[in-house]
């Protein structure tokens, strides 16, 4: 049976979007489908029209079309009610296909703590910043915009008017769309997981047999150094601390760890790991550095990536975000031991963010890996949180090798930072959990042992020294 919104069936409201178009925006909100709602064209401007076919749907992305060929808009994943209370939605966030052709949509998210719109009978808002069907008519007004530098100066979104639609506010089209997690088929029908992942307690135990015995393949190297790179809030100091909880036998918080907006680490740091609180250093040591950042003189700096790979800094050295490391003459003069190199570089990615990724930082991230190319280290990719990019990891993770959505993420992940997909691995970091957890353990240890498997390979490739 057919769906009935007033007069008009579900199914014969056609989409401007185009496939493509729909694709990346699904991308940035996860394993969904997009149910059209609403259409100014057939259904009006007026907003108790919108609302009548919009209002107790749940999260809804608007999309919004002007004469310039902008496509904008916005997600929230509160319903309209017409409460008339301001509404906290974290999810909230501005999207623009710009006038040129992008590889992914601009995407601008809602700031901490900020109202992400008004719930009241009017037209749809966002941030009380960017209107849409203002006055029942097709346009979309800009609240509290900066004369001078023509930017919007409330901070529930930052953005351009210019860049977001072209300074062109007359709407061609509007559209709502109902936003449905979608349930994976392969989960209901228990397909053959496209990896082999043995979820016991044997095998998580086998797993810290091999990583306690390991030893490096030189003898002038103790302890294996793995470099953690990537952005910030990613959850690379969160890698350190899961392992470390793990050997432990209880939840730890050694190092800094949280979601805040620029780095929490401002120090290089090397972390060995002890086998439980009396037990011995285990023989790898995990170097945390400064979360990357999109502009430049912010975040992590290349030459200083460049220093920590050739063992020139220091445990505790301070990242100087706007200078870069400067070694001795002393030390500079003669090149580090193998010991004080980094043997294997993993980058550390937020499943939820891979389709948000700018070209900025996938730039700069480029940029490391033809750097750690150059010096022979091997690299591999941790892709941290699945279980919140993906409702069927999140309720099992045991389906993370089954379903289709984060098998499409570890591809998207190994096309856009050019490594194999065999060096893409799912994880889920402590976070949030007092216990240790069986799956959990098995995805982080089989993670690490890779990472030992990699710095084998360099340190045979290296030779006797």
């Amino acid at each position: 049976m057919k769906k009935r919104l007033g007069n008009l069936s579900l199914d014969s409201l056609t989409s401007d979007l185009t496939k493509e178009q729909r694709k990346q925006l699904c991308g940035l909100l996860g394993n969904v489908e997009l149910t059209l709602l609403y259409k100014a064209s057939l259904h009006g401007y007026h907003a108790s029209a919108f609302h009548q076919r919009c209002d107790h749907q749940g999260p809804t992305l608007l999309v919004a079309y002007n004469r310039s060929g902008y496509i904008f808009g916005g997600y929230t994943s509160v319903d309209y009610t017409q409460s008339y209370h301001n509404i906290t939605d974290e999810s909230a966030f501005l999207f623009s296909f710009q006038g040129v052709q992008r590889s992914n949509p601009l995407c601008i998210k809602v700031n901490s703590g900020h109202t992400a719109r008004y719930d009241d009978a009017g037209g749809p808002n966002f941030g009380q910043q960017l209107y849409f069907c203002y006055n029942d008519q097709p346009v979309v007004y800009n609240q509290s915009v900066n004369a001078f530098s023509n930017r919007a100066v409330v901070n529930a979104f930052n953005f351009s008017p210019a860049t977001l639609h072209g300074n062109d506010t007359q709407l061609t089209e509007c559209e709502v769309y109902k936003v449905e997690q979608k349930k994976d088929p392969q989960i209901s029908a228990k397909v053959k997981p496209w990896r082999n992942v043995q979820w016991t307690a044997k095998r998580r135990d086998e797993l810290m047999k091999m990583i306690r015995n390991y030893k490096p393949m030189m003898t002038s190297v103790s302890r294996v150094r793995i470099l953690m790179i990537g952005p910030v809030g990613a959850g690379k100091s969160s890698f350190f601390n899961s392992i470390n909880s793990i050997f432990m036998g209880r939840i730890t918080s050694k190092a800094m760890s949280g979601s805040a907006g620029t780095s929490l680490t401002t120090q290089f740091r090397t972390y060995p790991v002890k086998d439980g609180r009396e037990g011995k250093p285990l023989p790898f040591v995990l170097c945390d550095t400064m979360g990357l950042e999109e502009q430049s003189g912010a975040g992590l700096d290349i030459e200083d990536i460049s220093s920590i790979l050739q063992g020139h800094v220091p445990d505790r050295y301070k990242f100087n975000p706007t200078s870069s490391f400067q070694p001795d003459e002393q030390k500079a003069s003669k090149p580090a031991s193998l010991q004080e190199k980094i043997h294997c570089v993993v980058y550390v990615i937020d499943a939820t963010k891979i389709s948000l990724m700018s070209d900025k930082l996938e730039g700069k991230l480029a940029d490391i890996r033809r750097k750690v190319n150059s010096l022979g280290i091997p690299q591999m990719v941790l892709m941290a949180k699945v279980d919140e990019a993906c409702p069927d990891v999140e309720e099992d993770l045991q389906n993370v090798y089954i379903t289709s959505y984060i098998k499409t993420k570890v591809q998207e992940v190994s096309s856009r930072l050019g490594v194999p997909v065999s060096c893409v691995l799912p994880v889920k970091n402590y976070s949030q959990e007092l216990e240790l957890e069986l799956n959990c353990d098995v995805l982080l240890l089989t993670a690490l042992q890779q990472m030992l498997n990699f710095a084998d390979d360099y340190l045979d490739d290296a030779g006797p020294v």
